[in-house]
């Protein structure tokens, strides 16, 4: 896609859009951290749009699959022994 020269970013404004992703991320982990596990769960944070990418499509969530006591003993016993 080409673009306008004026609406081309440097160096700069990708780090700093990088770091703005990484401290969204960041405060969304500490809040799912923190937050009572009855509490509402909020939408991961949406990273800010570079020059020249399309519009990101929205991921669709899949039911989050926990691993049994069971399963987690039996892997700290193995990292235990190593």
């Amino acid at each position: 896609m080409a673009l306008d020269e004026a609406t081309e970013w440097g160096p700069e404004s990708y780090l700093l859009a990088r770091l703005s992703d990484g401290q969204e991320l960041s405060n969304y982990l500490f809040i799912q951290a923190n937050s009572a596990e009855n509490a509402e769960s909020m939408p991961l944070p949406t990273p800010v749009q570079r020059p020249g990418e399309s519009e990101p499509e929205p991921q669709k969530t899949k039911p989050e699959d926990f691993a049994s006591g069971q399963e987690v003993a039996a892997f700290f016993g193995k990292m235990s022994s190593l």
